[in-house]
C-alpha cells in the first residue's frame, strides 16, 4: 500500500495551520475507472469506460465476477464509453439501478434502467435493461455522463454540448436541445419517464426535460445535501476550467457557455444579457500543467473534521487535486503524475474517494500527518503477515523510539498498542476487519499501511 502525503495550507478563521491530506492507494487492476459510487451498503462499484462495473468489497478486494457487463452495447474509446451509474433510492426493494453510455451503434448517449439478479445481489441482470433516454450526438467529445438521483426522488442527467470546439452548433445555449444541459427527469413511471410538472420549460420555450443549461462538459456534478447546493464542474474551452455551486431548488439557470467560458467572454453573438446568466463561484487557468477540471464531492464524513466542507475536485492533465474551501479559494496539492485523476465517488459513510484512469487504481482521501513516502528511507519497511490472526511483524524499523497505533475503519484508535522486543505486535484481542496500521520515529518519519486481522 502507498500513501501520498500532501502537505497544503488552510487560512482557519483563527490562524494560518498545516493540513495533510492522505490518498491510500484502496484498490488496483482496474481499467480506466471513470466513475464511483455505492448502492446505500458497504461496497463500492467502479464503472470503467469499457462497459464493465465493478464491485469493490470494504477491503479493497475486487469481485472476480463483473457486476454487469454491456461491453457490446458501449462504444468505448477517446471521451465515449460507459460513463454514469446511479442507484436507484428504493434500489434495496426494486433493484433498479440507471446507467450513462455511449451506444455502440452511432454513440448517441444512451441513458438506461437495469435490474440486479434476483438471486445474487453481486450481480445485475444484463437482460434487464430498459432504455430512458438516447441523444443524438453531432462529434465524438463532449459526453458529459454524470447522473444522480436528488433527495426528492428525480435522477438529474448532464450532458455535453455535442462535441468539436466552441459549441459550433450552439447547443447549449439552445433550449430546444438536450445537449449542453443538465436534464431532470421522473423515472418512477410505467413509461421511459415522466417530466416532473416544476421543471423550468413546462408549457413554454425549451425542451420540457431540461432543468438547466448553458453547460460545455460538464465532467461530474454532485450534491451537497448538508447545503443544498449542486456542485457542478465545467470543463474549459482552451483557457479556464470552472466550478458551478446553485441551489438545488433553482431552476432555469443558465451557466453561460459558449457566450463565456468561465467569466470571460468567448462568444456572445446572440447572447442574452450577461445579467441573465450565472457565472461560476470558482476558476482556474491551464498554467502549470493543467487542462481538464474533474469533479468532485463536498466532505461531508465524519471521521476528519478538518476536511469538513470543502470540495475536492482535481486536475486531469497536472495530476493535482484540488480544494475548494467555503471562502471560494482554491489550494492545490503537489502532483502524482502518471494517473489522470477521472473521477471521485463516496462510500455509504459519505467517505471520499478518486479513481486514476491512467493507472487503474483508487484511492480513498484520508487526513493526518501519517503517510507513506515514496522514498529509499521508507521503502526496507514490511509488515507481515498480512492478513494476519494473532501477530504481526515489523521488518526495516531503524533507531529505537518508534510508537505504534491501529486505526479502526471507523477512524478509531485502539488503546494499548507495543511494539515487541522482537518488533511484532499482538493482535490477538482485536476483531477481525480492516484496520490501518501506523509507525511514527524521528529517524523513519511516519508510516502507514493497511493491516486485515482474521
Amino acid at each position: 500500500m502507498k500513501i501520498l502525503l500532501f502537505m497544503v495550507g488552510i487560512l482557519s478563521s483563527l490562524f494560518l495551520n498545516s493540513q495533510t491530506i492522505n490518498l491510500v492507494e484502496f484498490a488496483t487492476g482496474l481499467t480506466s475507472p471513470v466513475e464511483i459510487t455505492n448502492a446505500n451498503d458497504s461496497r463500492l462499484f467502479a464503472v470503467q469506460q469499457n462497459g464493465i462495473i465493478k464491485i469493490i468489497q470494504p477491503t479493497g478486494t475486487i469481485n472476480a465476477a463483473n457486476f454487469l457487463n454491456i461491453s457490446s452495447k458501449v462504444l468505448y474509446g477517446g471521451e465515449r464509453g460507459l460513463l454514469g451509474l446511479a442507484f436507484h433510492p428504493q434500489y434495496t426493494t426494486n433493484g433498479y439501478f440507471f446507467v450513462y453510455y455511449n451506444n455502440i451503434t452511432n454513440g448517441n448517449i444512451t441513458v438506461a434502467r437495469y435490474t440486479v439478479s434476483s438471486s445474487d445481489p453481486n450481480v445485475a441482470d444484463p437482460g434487464s435493461e430498459k432504455i430512458i433516454l438516447s441523444i443524438p450526438k453531432p462529434f465524438d467529445n463532449h459526453n458529459g455522463g454524470s447522473i444522480h438521483f436528488a433527495p426528492d426522488g428525480k435522477l438529474w442527467i448532464v450532458t455535453g454540448d455535442g462535441g468539436s470546439g466552441g459549441d459550433p452548433n450552439n447547443n447549449a445555449q439552445n433550449k430546444n436541445s438536450l445537449l449542453g444541459k443538465m436534464l431532470r427527469i421522473d423515472i418512477n413511471s410505467t413509461n421511459a419517464y415522466n417530466i416532473p410538472p416544476d421543471n423550468p420549460f413546462v408549457g413554454v420555450d425549451g425542451a420540457d426535460e431540461i432543468w438547466a443549461y448553458g453547460l460545455r462538459n460538464a465532467w461530474k456534478f454532485s450534491f451537497d445535501l448538508t447545503t443544498g447546493n449542486a456542485m457542478i464542474a465545467d470543463v474549459g474551452q482552451g483557457q479556464i476550467e470552472e466550478i458551478n455551486r446553485n441551489p438545488i431548488s433553482q431552476a432555469g439557470i443558465n451557466y453561460g457557455w459558449r457566450c463565456y467560458e468561465g467569466n470571460t467572454a468567448y462568444n456572445t453573438n446572440g447572447c442574452a444579457s450577461s445579467s441573465t446568466m450565472t457565472f461560476p463561484i470558482a476558476v482556474y487557468n491551464h498554467s502549470g500543467g493543467k487542462c481538464s477540471i474533474t469533479g468532485g464531492y463536498v466532505y461531508r464524513g465524519s471521521l476528519y473534521p478538518t476536511l469538513q466542507g470543502k470540495y475536492f475536485f482535481a486536475d486531469y492533465c497536472s495530476d493535482q487535486i484540488g480544494i475548494l474551501s467555503s471562502d471560494n479559494s482554491i489550494t492545490w496539492t503537489t502532483a502524482y503524475p502518471g494517473n489522470g485523476f477521472s473521477s471521485f465517488g463516496q462510500d455509504n459513510q459519505n467517505g471520499l474517494y478518486v479513481a486514476a484512469v491512467d493507472s487503474g487504481k483508487i484511492y480513498k482521501i484520508t487526513s493526518g500527518t501519517l503517510s507513506t513516502q515514496n522514498n529509499n528511507n521508507l521503502s526496507e519497511i514490511k509488515i507481515y503477515p498480512n492478513p494476519a490472526s494473532k501477530r504481526v511483524f515489523i521488518e526495516g524499523l531503524k533507531g529505537t523510539k518508534v510508537s505504534a497505533e491501529i486505526i479502526s475503519s471507523e477512524g478509531r484508535v485502539l488503546d494499548h498498542i507495543n511494539i515487541n522486543n522482537d518488533n511484532s505486535i499482538d493482535i490477538s484481542n482485536i476483531p477481525a476487519g480492516v484496520y490501518y496500521i501506523n509507525l511514527k520515529s524521528g529517524e523513519l518519519k511516519s508510516y502507514s499501511q493497511k493491516l486485515i486481522i482474521q
